[in-house]
C-alpha cells in the first residue's frame, strides 16, 4: 500500500513538470521539462508494476536528454530499436498481455515526434494522439495520476493549440 502512495506522488510530480513543459514555446525548454516528467512517470509506473510504461517513460527521459545535444536518423533508429527490443522482451520472454501494445504504441509516437519534429505545433498534433492512447493504458493498469497526467496533458496541448490558432487567426 505504501508503494501506491509513493507511486502516485511521483505521478503528481510528473503532472507539474508537464503542465509547465507543454505550455512552453521553446523546444529545448520543453525537452528539459518533459524529461523531468518522464523520470517521475517512469518511477510511478515501475512502482505500480506497469513495466511497459516504466520502460517507455524511462527511455523517453534519456531520449529527451540525447536530443538536446544531437538529432538525426541514428538517434531515431536507436530509440525505436530500444523500444522494439523491450517490447519483444516483454511480449515473448515475460509473456505480458496485449495491454503493452498501448504503452509501446504511445512510446513510438512520442519517440518519433520528439526526434523528428522541430515544429512544436506539428509535435503537439501527434502528441494528442499519443496522450489519448496513454489515458487508455493508464486506466487499464489502475494508475490514478497516470490517467490524470495524460488527461491534463491532453487539455494543456489543446489549450495551447487554441491559443496559437487565436494568435495566428485573430
Amino acid at each position: 500500500m505504501d508503494n501506491v502512495w509513493i507511486a502516485e506522488a511521483f505521478g503528481f510530480g510528473a503532472i507539474i513538470f508537464n503542465l509547465v513543459g507543454y505550455r512552453s514555446n521553446n523546444m529545448r525548454r520543453y525537452l528539459y521539462l518533459s524529461g523531468g516528467a518522464m523520470l517521475c512517470l517512469s518511477t510511478h509506473y515501475f512502482l505500480l508494476g506497469a513495466m511497459a510504461a516504466g520502460i517507455g517513460c524511462g527511455l523517453a527521459a534519456i531520449r529527451n536528454a540525447v536530443t538536446l545535444a544531437v538529432r538525426g536518423t541514428w538517434v531515431l533508429v536507436l530509440f525505436i530499436s530500444l523500444n522494439i527490443g523491450f517490447f519483444i522482451y516483454e511480449w515473448v520472454i515475460l509473456e505480458h498481455g496485449y495491454i503493452i501494445l498501448l504503452a509501446y504504441t504511445s512510446a513510438f509516437i512520442f519517440t518519433a515526434g520528439s526526434i523528428m519534429f522541430t515544429d512544436i505545433a506539428v509535435m503537439r498534433r501527434w502528441f494528442i494522439f499519443a496522450e489519448s492512447i496513454g489515458v487508455v493504458y493508464a486506466l487499464a493498469v489502475g494508475s490514478i495520476f497516470g490517467s490524470v497526467f495524460n488527461t491534463v496533458n491532453l487539455c494543456s496541448i489543446a489549450f495551447k493549440m487554441w491559443q496559437q490558432r487565436k494568435i495566428q487567426h485573430p
